[in-house]
């Protein structure tokens, strides 16, 4: 699958796309991962693509690069509000780990 369809809303760390059947939410911090596998997200139980991210240590992490949020059972009021609470992560991680 790819995230090929028209944006229906874009932030700092996400865009949401409109894709046939499906909305494609794609985490910007993650877009230039390998795509690895296709899996179910447990957090969402949606079909993801997901790559590995390595820590300091080298171990490898298996993260969740975009979601299908299946149009049949998600309203586009869910998705954004997954995309809000990404945008919600990603600025208290900047805030606690890059003080003015």
């Amino acid at each position: 699958m790819n995230s090929n369809g028209d944006v229906l809303k874009s932030g700092q760390f996400f865009i949401l796309y409109d894709v046939d059947d499906v909305f494609v939410l794609e985490d910007k911090t993650k877009r230039n991962l390998t795509v690895l596998e296709i899996s179910i997200d447990d957090r969402y139980g949606v079909e993801a693509d997901k790559g590995i991210i390595y820590d300091a240590d080298g171990r490898g992490h298996r993260v969740s690069i975009r979601w299908y949020f299946p149009k049949a059972r998600f309203r586009l009021d869910d998705v954004l509000n997954v995309a809000k609470g990404i945008e919600e992560f990603y600025r208290r991680l900047r805030e606690e780990t890059c003080p003015d």
